[in-house]
């Protein structure tokens, strides 16, 4: 196989995971936050609700229901308010 194939057979498998995959876009929406002192569960951005339970990110971080985080390397910190934690485990400041 040549250069040119490998380039080839890459490009297939990026094309079809981004139909067939999760999108990027959703992990970044998706994931929990801190508001009016309550931890909330967000979808597509959007606020559906409390956090009914622990969650465990795809990093490792896991986030309880009163804000606290616990990272893979055992690190702790606790979500302030208007601050998000994305499904992939990125913490996002409020507003952005």
């Amino acid at each position: 196989m040549n250069y040119r194939n490998i380039a080839l057979a890459v490009a297939a498998l990026a094309l079809s995971l981004s139909f067939f995959g999760v999108p990027a876009m959703a992990v970044e929406k998706d994931g929990v936050m801190m508001k009016d002192g309550k931890m909330v569960r967000l979808q597509d951005g959007k606020d559906i609700g409390r956090m009914d339970r622990e969650m465990t990110m795809t990093n490792g971080t896991r986030v309880m229901m009163n804000g606290k985080m616990v990272m893979k390397d055992g690190k702790e910190g606790k979500l302030q308010e208007g601050q998000s934690m994305m499904l992939d485990g990125k913490l996002i400041e409020g507003g952005k």
